[in-house]
């Protein structure tokens, strides 16, 4: 399961490696404008094309209601499998019957392995200090990251898929709270193996960072409200604000963007905003 959106550069070694692992493909193109359904379909995966950018949660439910598997592996077009990786995967299942998301080992471009020690979210496993030791074996997570996920696909539907309220950022985080609250395991598993080329997932474009940084701090400020923690949101606005305006001052657009970006999504959060409605999926003020 891949949603793409002007991911045609990055696919192909995607789409190839779970060719290799055997893995029957699922890519759920979000208005790309690029050849993303091209290369997608070139490489023999069933696409599923949706008329507009519905995001990576949305997206990601509309494919995995879509599969006919018991469990679906979710991943970002950046993200490659390595040989033996949906093997590994699929044994942990059967191995750990309580495992509701399993993940692999998600090797970052600069060597080191991704594994994080906490979760905003998490009510379990609990690291306060956030002190980072790494697995080297199977082992129990207090978060699995959404750039590649196995999910039990009944379970993953029951609890109602990634929250569609939730544009970008901070789905998984919720995903996670959510299959740990019904009970079920959250496993890293050590011999599965992916590389992930963070950041090349779409192509660069004009504001992009402004956009993300605008849906990081709406999300983590929607998913606080959720579980009733304390809302950072003021705190971000006021950290973020006179840095963008001092940014303006200096033109530097680079600074304009990021803490512009993380300003105004405070700003949207304590107004009580929509990140659907910011992206025109909804109309301020209605349901999704």
């Amino acid at each position: 399961m891949v949603v793409a959106h002007d991911s045609a550069s990055a696919l192909p070694d995607c789409l190839a490696a779970l060719t290799r692992e055997g893995v029957r493909t699922i890519v759920v193109d979000n208005a790309s404008r690029d050849a993303s359904v091209a290369v997608a379909r070139a490489h023999g995966a069933h696409v599923i094309e949706n008329a507009r950018n519905e995001g990576y949660g949305r997206a990601n439910n509309t494919g995995v209601r879509a599969a006919d598997t018991s469990h679906v592996l979710i991943l970002n077009p950046d993200l490659i499998l390595q040989p033996g990786a949906a093997a590994a995967l699929t044994a942990a299942a059967r191995a750990w019957p309580d495992a509701g998301l399993l993940a692999p080992r998600i090797h970052e471009p600069d060597g080191r392995f991704f594994y994080q020690p906490r979760s905003l979210l998490a009510p379990y496993l609990t690291n306060p200090k956030g002190v980072r030791a790494l697995p080297e074996g199977d082992a129990c997570a207090p978060f699995l990251s959404g750039a590649c996920l196995m999910a039990e696909r009944a379970l993953f539907l029951d609890l109602g898929g990634f929250d569609e309220e939730i544009f970008l950022f901070y789905e998984d985080d919720d995903l996670c709270r959510r299959v740990a609250d019904a009970g079920r395991a959250l496993i890293h598993v050590h011999g599965a193996v992916a590389l992930h080329g963070r950041g090349r997932s779409s192509a660069p474009e004009p504001g992009r960072t402004f956009r993300t940084r605008w849906h990081q701090a709406w999300s983590r400020a929607y998913v606080s409200r959720k579980y009733g923690l304390p809302s950072p949101s003021l705190g971000m606005l006021l950290t973020n604000a006179p840095k963008a305006l001092l940014s303006a001052l200096a033109f530097r657009r680079a600074g304009i963007e990021r803490y512009g970006g993380s300003a105004m999504g405070a700003w949207a959060a304590l107004r009580g905003g929509s990140a659907l409605a910011r992206e025109g999926l909804v109309r301020e003020g209605s349901g999704p």
